[in-house]
């Protein structure tokens, strides 16, 4: 390499170093400058030909800086108007300067409402979410509570029912314990109810005291139907002539002297074909205090119905031990008229009225009523009429057929009562049989009858016909 190279290598090089050093301290001046610490620098880049001026507010205090070109520079420009045109260029520059300052400022307002906005939506947010969640909180508290109620008011009502059935048990228990129970071993096994129906033999007797001595004065056949929802009171009349298993043929009530009770359902079910197994036996005492217990029954009189039963209380009072006169009515009266218990026991057996008809139908008037009374005596009377009523009776009910009947009592209490007896009309005829007066009786047609009145039998094909 040559003298001349080398020369000029370092006079480019010590050129670069003061460009260089230039650079560097006019760096400096700018900085001490926006610090106040000096004047401002009037700083010339010779690569862009501008130079940086120090803007000044209106007390000399330091604003910013700004390019302007330096006309001076070796960047040669013919007048200012040839670089900026027609532009003032101090009045532009700081327009564009406070214009791009105030574009920032709109900028960063935008921006902070922006972020306000969405921090304000982001608080709506998670306010929503909480009372979401507060919501499903309290969602699952109510459903949780009502879950918790329902339990304990099924619990409540379980425990309720339980002792409701345990009284209800205890209660049929307790009654059941005042009735004279009387095993058939006979019948024992056979069921209550046969073909929808159950059959219950209501045997009134003459004796004073329990038991099954004495004549059956009244005999009355209960029956509860299932097929046609009626209570049937079917009276018998003690005057037909029938044929009594074991024994000559006799009158109906015969059968009772004979056998009691077994013996006279046998004789029921071999005459008229009608299954019976289960019986209740009053006598005169439970009758009276039933009618009693109820408050008396209202009975349409006519003036001799009424003449028979101060005659038939004349016995009844002897029997009794009371004194003459007591219960009698005053005559001569008719129509409708409160009976008490000795009242309305004289009136059913009375048998010269209207033959034994006659007494039958009164039988079930009585008995029609008292069934018509007894659901409200047993909440106003209860005590009276249990205690009356319960240790006059006699019955092959069990225990537990009798809990099944008060099971069953709310339905049956809607049943029609339906009365009628048998023999029925046109089916029988007086005759003189060994000295006896009795009624011979078509059997057929009082079959017939019972099959379809309390069995519902042929009632389908009457109404198809």
């Amino acid at each position: 390499m040559s003298k001349d190279s080398i020369d000029e290598m370092e006079q480019i090089q010590r050129g670069l170093e003061e460009f260089l050093e230039k650079e560097v301290e006019g760096y400096r001046e700018a900085e001490r400058a926006a610090q106040g610490e000096g004047p401002v620098p009037i700083y010339t880049t010779a690569s862009s030909g501008y130079q940086t001026r120090r803007r000044e507010t209106a007390s000399g205090q330091p604003q910013g800086y700004y390019n302007e070109p330096d006309y001076n520079s070796q960047t040669n420009y013919d007048s200012e108007a040839d670089y900026y045109g027609e532009t003032d260029y101090h009045s532009e520059t700081e327009q564009t300067t406070w214009g791009r300052e105030e574009e920032y400022a709109s900028v960063r307002k935008e921006r902070t409402a922006q972020n306000r906005t969405e921090q304000s939506r982001n608080a709506q947010s998670k306010t929503a979410e909480k009372a979401q969640t507060r919501g499903r909180h309290k969602k699952k508290k109510k459903k949780k509570k009502k879950k918790s109620f329902f339990k304990r008011l099924l619990i409540i009502l379980v425990i309720l029912c339980f002792l409701a059935c345990g009284a209800w048990y205890y209660g049929v228990n307790h009654l059941y314990g005042k009735v004279n129970y009387e095993e058939i071993p006979a019948v024992e096994t056979e069921p209550m109810k046969e073909e929808g129906v159950i059959n219950v033999l209501l045997i009134g007797n003459d004796s004073r005291t329990q038991g099954e001595d004495g004549r059956s004065d009244a005999m009355i056949l209960l029956s509860i139907s299932n097929e046609t929802k009626t209570i049937h009171l079917t009276s018998l009349l003690r005057d037909m002539y029938v044929e009594i298993p074991g024994y000559k043929d006799n009158r109906l009530n015969a059968a009772y002297s004979y056998g009691g009770a077994q013996l006279l359902m046998e004789t029921l079910e071999k005459n008229l074909d009608i299954h019976v197994n289960r019986y209740v036996l009053v006598n005169f005492q439970a009758f009276a205090n039933l009618v009693d217990a109820v408050g008396g029954v209202d009975l349409e009189l006519t003036e001799k119905e009424v003449e028979y039963i101060n005659g038939y209380l004349v016995e009844y009072n002897m029997l009794e031990g009371r004194p003459e006169g007591t219960d009698y009515l005053a005559t001569p009266q008719s129509g409708l008229i409160h009976l008490n218990g000795p009242q309305a026991l004289s009136y059913c057996r009375n048998r010269y009225l209207g033959t034994d008809f006659g007494r039958t139908e009164r039988q079930r008037k009585v008995l029609t009523a008292l069934i018509e009374k007894a659901p409200s005596a047993l909440l106003t009377n209860g005590t009276e009429l249990i205690n009356s009523l319960l240790p006059n009776l006699t019955t092959n009910l069990t225990e537990k057929e009798c809990r099944n009947l008060t099971l069953q009592a709310t339905k049956i209490l809607t049943y029609d009562v339906v009365q009628g007896s048998v023999p029925i009309e046109g089916s029988y005829s007086n005759a003189t049989i060994r000295d006896m007066s009795v009624l011979q009786v078509d059997f057929e047609a009082n079959k017939e009858y019972l099959r379809k009145n309390i069995y519902g039998e042929g009632a389908e094909q009457t109404e198809a016909e």
